[in-house]
């Protein structure tokens, strides 16, 4: 039985690991590619409710790394997702990774949704249009920018994975995050408001996707 030597080891060894890197780097970018792939439903009103808002079902705050968070309302909504933010560096970053513009009635509807440029920035939703396929007002009343606080490390990846296309159910609370630093965060208790506290921010206990 031949043994390498302690050179011939180590090379291969190196060998091995450097191939064990790119082929994690391509799948990764084969999942990111995946991801950035909008699925395209046929035309028609994917999700005719509205989203529900009730009562919370969490009575006392709870710490979520530094974050002092209070339930100000139960939250369940199903949505088409419009599109999709990955945020790495800002303030809310560790607490919310991921942001979802959604849209429900007209604005999960293909045909409407075809007429519109739709992107985030900035922990914002845009949408511009030449021609609105609806009244403004309907725009404003059926989608929203949401940012997402995963409860649970399942949840987590969930929302990682969704596509913009998606229909997506999402259940938790709406939430009030205080920092020790004194920052703070408050989620919008209301669909028809627009500009500055217009997101709702939601503690995702559950997702449901097809």
């Amino acid at each position: 039985m031949l043994v390498p030597d302690r050179e011939e080891l180590l090379d291969w060894l190196k060998r091995r690991f450097w191939l064990l890197l790119v082929g994690l780097g391509l799948a990764g970018y084969g999942l990111q590619s995946w991801l950035a792939r909008p699925l395209r439903p046929a035309p028609g009103v994917l999700v005719a409710e509205d989203p529900v808002q009730g009562p919370p079902t969490r009575t006392e705050p709870w710490t979520v790394g530094f974050d002092r968070l209070t339930s100000l309302a139960s939250f369940d909504i199903r949505a088409r997702v419009l599109a999709r933010e990955r945020y790495r560096f800002d303030r809310a970053a560790d607490l919310s990774p991921i942001d979802l513009a959604l849209g429900w009635g007209p604005m999960s509807d293909t045909a409407v949704l075809d007429q519109l440029k739709i992107w985030q920035d900035g922990r914002w939703y845009y949408w511009s249009t030449s021609r609105p396929p609806i009244p403004e007002g309907e725009i404003t009343a059926h989608s929203a920018n949401m940012h997402m606080i995963p409860a649970n490390p399942l949840v987590r990846r969930q929302l990682f994975r969704l596509r913009v296309g998606q229909v997506v159910r999402l259940r938790g609370q709406l939430i009030r995050a205080d920092g020790g630093d004194g920052w703070h965060w408050v989620s919008s208790l209301t669909r028809m408001d627009t500009g500055q506290g217009a997101c709702e921010v939601i503690w995702v206990e559950t997702v449901e996707a097809r």
